[in-house]
């Protein structure tokens, strides 16, 4: 399951840059914003799993 999360919180953060990109490039600030909150979810989800990660060892 951890290699599950691992790989939402990398597809969070690639989508949200995506979308922070696409959203500049069309002058969206709530495309910007949104590709910056998902960027942040992935970002946490992606420090759950470390902490997890350094727990087990």
């Amino acid at each position: 399951m951890a290699a599950d999360e691992k790989a939402k919180a990398k597809t969070e953060q690639a989508t949200g840059k995506v979308e922070e990109a696409a959203g500049r490039a069309v002058g969206n600030e709530r495309l910007t914003a949104k590709g910056r909150a998902d960027q942040v979810k992935g970002d946490a989800r992606q420090a759950k799993e470390k902490v997890k990660d350094a727990g087990k060892h």
